[in-house]
């Protein structure tokens, strides 16, 4: 994915987002973003190919093993929106306050097309999770699972 559908979703002349651009770093990291839109949830992001990899978590994201949450994947996100906190305005795409819940680096174990399995080093989150796409899910082609695979760390 480009960030294509990020910007045309935005008036940046409204919003205090950052535009972004696609990079070339890697450095591993991780942001969830707790988002008081029109229903409050959190975006769980990943540093990947020059972009956030981005999902939308409906309820707290899982600091326990045996917890699997609904994660919905949305567009890319730039990098620097790593460290966006802040008031979206009224009347712009995903209007509402969004503030950094957590925070970190992750190491990928195992990346295929449909599951990804990481380690979480964040402040809140700490440990083995898994990322993966249902086969047939009533969610639709965007529905994936996030959960945690172990209760220690």
């Amino acid at each position: 994915m480009s960030l294509k559908k990020y910007k045309q979703k935005r008036d940046f002349r409204q919003s205090p987002e950052p535009k972004g651009k696609k990079e070339k770093k890697k450095e591993n990291r991780f942001v969830i973003q707790k988002h008081a839109a029109t229903n409050l949830h959190y975006d769980f992001r990943l540093e990947m190919d020059g972009v956030l990899k981005s999902w939308a978590i409906p309820k707290k994201p899982p600091q326990k093993a045996g917890i699997k949450r609904l994660a919905m994947q949305v567009e890319d996100h730039p990098i620097d929106y790593i460290n966006f906190a802040g008031e979206i305005p009224q009347g712009n795409y995903g209007a509402g306050q969004v503030e950094i819940w957590d925070k970190g680096r992750y190491k990928m174990e195992e990346k295929k097309k449909n599951e990804f399995k990481f380690i979480l080093k964040g402040n809140k989150l700490k440990g083995e999770y898994v990322l993966v796409k249902p086969k047939g899910s009533s969610f639709g082609k965007k529905a994936w699972l996030f959960f945690k695979t172990k209760s220690k760390n």
